[in-house]
């Protein structure tokens, strides 16, 4: 049994990319600042995106500075991530403060087209470009639709995602990200991929990503701790959902995940109060559903 993990917190990106009604900057800042006062080491904080396909996230570059002089003053130690899905989102990332960009390549052709409007040749043509162009640039591959597909007849090749991997490290990617984007991949689809995955990984490079549509996330992510993975992704409050995913419903919660783990006697140095304190912002600001266990079992016990 693993000892210790490490969990990114991705709500401020994925938790909000989602909701339709736009939450006001300040309160974004101020959930994420209360977020890396949790103790996170890495947080997803905005998407480098066009606001016509995604009004959320039209001020991204201000909550991106606001955040680094929150860090900076109270000398925090918390590395910065923007999604960026092609090479203009990616220019305007590095004119800010992000310290990593993660690009989502989908593992197949049907999810990548409606996702970024690329075959994954492309998506990953365009990723090598710029990664030559930005010399030392911190690149995460998120491998959407690792486990299963949101549409029918489109399945999912374990040899695509060893090739696709093993491409996304040789032009310069620091890190995969194997993600359940759609969130219906029952502990079966994942124990088997994983499985076949054993050996693949240095698991300093590599995550999981789980989103909780069918309830089955805990389950998969105590999957991920049988074969070896140490790094997790999830959103306070279970917040998020790919626009481009038909169905696809919001992240493991965060507490839910701490929770769990913290059972199992596995050490996430994360201060779950403050977790909670933060869903208690995103309650009272953001207009989206609240999806998570431990939130209302702690609350209605005060």
């Amino acid at each position: 049994m693993l000892k210790h993990v490490e969990i990114t917190e991705v709500c401020p990106r994925d938790g909000f990319q989602n909701v339709k009604d736009f939450i006001n900057t300040e309160k974004k800042i101020e959930i994420a600042k209360t977020l890396i006062d949790a103790g996170f080491k890495e947080m997803e904080v905005v998407s480098f995106v066009s606001p016509k396909w995604i009004p959320q996230m039209a001020d991204a570059s201000e909550v991106v500075e606001e955040l680094d002089k929150y860090r900076k003053d109270n000398n925090i130690n918390i590395k910065f991530i923007g999604l960026a899905p092609n090479a203009k989102g990616i220019s305007n990332a590095m004119k800010t403060k992000v310290d990593g960009i993660v690009c989502p390549i989908s593992v197949t052709e049907k999810h990548n087209l409606s996702n970024v409007n690329r075959t994954i040749d492309e998506s990953f043509q365009d990723l090598e470009n710029i990664i030559n162009t930005y010399d030392g640039i911190d690149v995460t591959v998120g491998l959407a639709c690792t486990f299963i597909s949101p549409f029918p007849n489109d399945p999912i090749s374990i040899d695509n995602i060893k090739r696709m991997s093993e491409r996304a490290y040789k032009i310069g990617a620091k890190k995969v990200v194997l993600a359940d984007t759609v969130g219906t991949a029952s502990p079966l689809i994942v124990e088997h991929i994983l499985s076949n995955l054993k050996g693949e990984y240095d698991f300093d490079k590599v995550a999981l990503h789980l989103h909780d549509t069918s309830g089955f996330a805990l389950m998969n992510a105590l999957i991920g701790i049988k074969y070896g993975f140490i790094k997790y992704e999830s959103a306070a409050g279970g917040l998020g959902g790919c626009p481009f995913a038909p169905g696809a419903a919001g992240n493991v919660a965060t507490e839910d995940l701490l929770n769990c783990f913290k059972e199992m006697n596995i050490e996430t140095n994360i201060d779950f109060d403050k977790v909670l304190s933060a869903v208690d912002i995103i309650k009272e600001n953001v207009n989206a559903k609240i999806v998570s266990h431990m939130y209302p079992y702690h609350r209605s016990c005060k």
